[in-house]
């Protein structure tokens, strides 16, 4: 199939399943092996790191990641629906429909636009800043008046907002890759170096709600 008639998500597909919500960022693997309306059956998940089978109860929800055919990636929120037997144990999940999934860039979420406070350290001075996007990878900073350099190296404490009203903080070095005039404002590009998974997903969480609240706007 070839265009509009292309589907994303196939049968044999691998799937890499995030637990949402949670603070373990525990990842798992699976495979795609029926379709249905508006839902999708996989096979029991195993751990990536312990190879140990995942046993979801019914409404847990997930994060699944995939590469299609075209070796393009994406994204999609689901949930539990049930567990079927059809001569192998299936998992049922939701499935939004190929024109829902969000598209990852470089296995990361596209920036996008969220001012977020941020917490700058430099060399043990606080900077009380605010961001104006976001990616898994880095951020866009406004400087305001605070005296910084390309290629300097600080300490981010950024605030996380999620749409079911809780927050996180997570905490990562970064280095200002780029300073420019926007508007009249400084404005830095930063690049995380080194960020731990959890911090990672819970960035990924945020990029994928907003992604998701824009398309719904």
């Amino acid at each position: 199939m070839t265009g509009g008639d292309f589907m994303k998500l196939v049968l044999g597909t691998s799937i890499t399943i995030d637990k949402d919500y949670t603070e373990e960022g525990e990842k798992f693997r699976s495979r795609v092996v029926d379709i249905g309306k508006d839902c999708v059956m996989i096979d029991y998940p195993t751990h990536l790191e312990t190879g140990k089978t995942a046993f979801f109860i019914d409404g847990t929800q997930l994060l699944v990641s995939f590469v299609d055919e075209l070796k393009m990636a994406y994204v999609f929120k689901t949930e539990v629906m049930g567990r079927l037997n059809r001569g192998i144990p299936m998992l049922q999940v939701s499935y939004p429909g190929d024109t829902e999934l969000i598209k990852i860039q470089r296995r990361e979420f596209v920036r996008v636009d969220s001012p977020l406070d941020v917490a700058v350290d430099k060399d043990g001075v606080i900077h009380q800043l605010v961001a104006e996007d976001i990616s898994a990878g880095g951020m866009a900073v406004n400087l305001a008046r605070s005296n910084f350099e390309e290629d300097d190296i600080v300490k981010l404490t950024i605030v996380l907002p999620y749409a079911n009203n809780s927050i996180k903080y997570i905490r990562v070095n970064a280095r200002i890759i780029r300073i420019w005039e926007k508007d009249g404002r400084r404005v830095a590009s930063l690049q995380f170096d080194q960020i731990d998974p959890e911090s990672r997903q819970q960035v990924i969480r945020l990029c994928f709600e907003r992604q998701l609240k824009k398309r719904n706007e």
